[in-house]
């Protein structure tokens, strides 16, 4: 694996303004737009290049893969951008091209060039787009070939692919041998190349549909999703931070909620600039990182790190349910992707996630759920429970001393200073 080759498996959503005017009284160049008609016929590979840039960010410019010079907003000295979708089912242009394209405007000044390979991808057999994804790939890599040779370097080459067109970037990336400066994938599971984050597991997706009576919804949802993350960072509407971890299960476990390998760096949050995390990542090689988001925006979920030692006589196997208390405002985690092990004198770790962000947290409740419905109701003693925010280092950490509860009841308490035990 080159050192230059980052790759990030991401998501996000936003809306962009961006009205500005080509300054030329050229005709538009617009994104291939195809029907359901062209779908059932299927259609042959044509690829189009279409530059945008801070000039031009209403009013695509084709650019003639052989003659660079003949587009005079074409900057080679300029780093360079390719926005690569999908299989496209129904043959309509992507809904997040233009928001894309104005957002990475926003984040340097650099050339934009939408690859509309909608000719090829449009086809209500898949597997025909599939077969297209390594010619278009070829023909994306002689383009980029023929930058280098007039002056561009490689290095400021940034691939960003969708769906298939995350495999046609990595056919890209390949045929280059690695030397591109960056690949961002999205809707593409596996690992690819030095960071890969994956949004709830990088599978089904939070408000997603879950049958295919949802329509088009459930085929095209899930991947939308991911993009739709990364313009919410790109836009800052957003903080997404992803944690290292070996598996998204391990990660809901609570095994992995640390960053000391980034320090002084916090952990990699999601987004456009990668740069203060550069140099440790080309040192780690692959690492995957995993977060969890609610279903709309901002899709941060605010998180602690709950510590309990227990010290009850019985061994239970339970659920953990726990809400934070605002005035009338709350907010619960469930804690239960799997039992887990109460026994006595021993020390639990539980990542706690919430959908909302209580700032000003006054109570908290919690209810140890061991499903037992006969027999006696054991006791179950907490000699300390200790929650640590992750995402909210400046927020103190609260802790409570001492509880006894019964199992599959639900206590109240105030939180304490943890420097304080009463």
């Amino acid at each position: 694996m080159q050192p230059h080759r980052l790759l990030s498996l991401l998501g996000v959503i936003v809306l962009c303004n961006g009205q500005e005017d080509s300054g030329t009284d050229e005709s538009c160049d617009n994104f291939t737009d195809l029907n359901l008609s062209h779908c059932f016929m299927g259609t042959s590979l044509y690829v189009r290049l279409l530059l945008y840039t801070r000039s031009n960010l209403d009013c695509g410019r084709e650019l003639n893969h052989h003659n660079l010079s003949s587009q005079p907003l074409f900057n080679l000295s300029h780093p360079t951008a390719f926005v690569i979708h999908g299989y496209r089912p129904t043959g309509a242009p992507p809904i997040w091209i233009n928001h894309l394209v104005h957002l990475l405007a926003e984040q340097e000044d650099m050339n934009i060039i939408v690859v509309d390979w909608n000719r090829g991808a449009a086809n209500l057999n898949y597997f025909t787009a599939v077969a297209y994804t390594s010619e278009a790939a070829h023909n994306l890599t002689g383009f980029i070939m023929t930058m280098q040779e007039e002056g561009a370097s490689l290095s400021s080459v940034h691939l960003i692919g969708v769906s298939l067109g995350a495999h046609l970037a990595g056919y890209v990336g390949a045929n280059l041998k690695g030397k591109i400066g960056r690949i961002t994938a999205f809707g593409l599971r596996g690992a690819h190349g030095h960071i890969d984050f994956y949004a709830n597991g990088g599978a089904d997706q939070p408000g997603c549909p879950k049958t295919i009576f949802a329509g088009k919804s459930y085929f095209v949802c899930d991947h939308q999703r991911s993009v739709f993350l990364f313009l919410c960072s790109l836009n800052r509407t957003c903080s997404l931070t992803g944690y290292p971890c070996s598996s998204y299960s391990d990660f809901l476990d609570g095994r992995c909620m640390q960053c000391e390998a980034f320090k002084p760096a916090p952990c990699p949050v999601l987004g456009y600039d990668v740069s203060q995390w550069r140099e440790t990542l080309l040192k780690l090689g692959q690492t995957k990182v995993f977060f969890s988001t609610t279903a709309t925006l901002p899709y941060r979920k605010l998180s602690y790190r709950v510590d309990m030692v227990t010290w009850n006589q019985y061994l239970r196997w339970a659920f953990v349910y726990i809400r934070l208390h605002s005035g009338r405002n709350f907010t619960e985690a469930r804690i239960d992707n799997k039992l887990i092990r109460f026994e006595q004198y021993t020390s639990t770790r539980l990542l706690a996630q919430f959908d909302e962000d209580l700032q000003q947290v006054q109570k908290i409740s919690i209810r140890i759920n061991t499903g037992n419905v006969i027999g006696p109701r054991y006791k179950i003693r907490l000699l300390q429970i200790r929650f640590t925010p992750l995402d909210r280092p400046e927020r103190p950490i609260m802790c409570r001393f001492d509880i006894i509860m019964d199992e599959n009841t639900e206590v109240t308490f105030r939180p304490l200073p943890c420097n304080s035990h009463l």
